[in-house]
């Protein structure tokens, strides 16, 4: 089992959503699979990046709303941010 490891940038982007009771058990559900090293399900959309997150991972939560992670070869997965297409991209 993999720990999780949220970034400065990650904490605040989850304090914006820790109020929404649907997206935060989503999210967990997501969570909880990066953990234990399973698929994340293919209606989420993981994928790669390019560009600025170049290595980084994306998934979809639930429509326009966002999940980026990095997962080194290491123990840890590195949660980088949460939030909108045009809050992570814009």
């Amino acid at each position: 089992m993999k720990k999780l490891k949220p970034t400065g940038q990650y904490k605040k982007d989850y304090k914006r959503f820790r109020n929404n009771p649907k997206k935060v058990e989503k999210l967990f559900k997501i969570l909880e699979l990066l953990q234990n090293e399973q698929q994340i399900p293919e209606e989420n959309r993981p994928h790669m990046l390019t560009g600025d997150y170049a290595g980084y991972m994306e998934c979809h939560i639930e429509g326009d709303f966002l999940l980026i992670w990095f997962d080194p070869d290491t123990d840890e997965i590195c949660l980088i941010r949460l939030g909108s297409h045009s809050e992570l991209f814009g």
